[in-house]
């Protein structure tokens, strides 16, 4: 393992179908095992770490709403639930490994676990402590990438790692357009141009104006999180 590496402190956006069991259960045990492991490595590597964790895996606002089931604030609400469940789950499985992590939801669950405030978020952070962050922005028609790029600016965070489907970001769908081609450095007015699908446009634009880099890589690998910023797995960087 490298002892430096190009960042101090970087925020983690997963999906919540990087939990989910093949069968198509919510969760599966052994990957949580594994993406906790992973992180441990990450802070041993000297990475202070903070993560979103989508909550697809269980319900997606816009989809539901969209099949004409419930409005979309309530589809979004139901959906910032389920990024909760997660984070607490996620949060359980890092704690197992020795790593002292917190879950903070911007909706207020205090029973549950702490409120989310920029200052508590940055004194846990600088004691070494993972930050769940759980609950989206709080508000509903705003994705959990662009609180991703939100709670990386707030927080101070060098840069945000998209820990996806695929090893970076394509002209197309890998998985559909055989021809399509990975790029290993892209602007994000170019990624805004382009319409490239990794992240939402709110989002790209957001880290623009942040002044912020987001690294794209493929979860699947071993050790994903912890070999991509430490440059060991293969990424696209998308810089101001």
């Amino acid at each position: 393992m490298p002892e430096t590496t190009p960042f101090r402190r970087v925020l983690v956006k997963l999906s919540g179908e990087a939990l989910a069991a093949p069968d198509g259960y919510w969760l599966h045990p052994p990957t949580l095992a594994g993406l906790a492991e992973d992180i441990a490595r990450t802070i041993e590597a000297g990475i202070e770490v903070a993560l979103v964790v989508g909550g697809g895996n269980m319900i997606r606002g816009a989809r539901i709403s969209a099949a004409g089931f419930i409005d979309r604030a309530t589809g979004d609400s139901l959906g910032m639930m389920a990024t909760v469940m997660n984070s607490l789950a996620l949060e359980t499985a890092l704690n197992a490994t020795g790593v002292t992590a917190r879950t903070m939801s911007a909706v207020s669950m205090p029973t549950i676990c702490e409120t989310y405030a920029r200052q508590p978020a940055l004194h846990h952070l600088d004691k070494g402590q993972v930050v769940v962050l759980a609950g989206g922005t709080g508000n509903p028609y705003f994705t959990t990438d662009t609180a991703a790029v939100l709670r990386a600016a707030e927080l101070r965070c060098d840069a945000v790692l998209k820990a996806t489907q695929v090893d970076g970001v394509y002209s197309a769908d890998p998985k559909h357009d055989p021809t399509a081609t990975r790029y290993d450095r892209i602007t994000h007015d170019e990624a805004i141009a382009r319409d490239l699908k990794v992240m939402d446009t709110a989002a790209f634009a957001l880290a623009r104006e942040s002044r912020l880099s987001i690294v794209v890589g493929s979860v699947h690998a071993p050790s994903s999180i912890t070999a991509i910023l430490t440059g060991q797995s293969p990424s696209t960087h998308v810089v101001p």
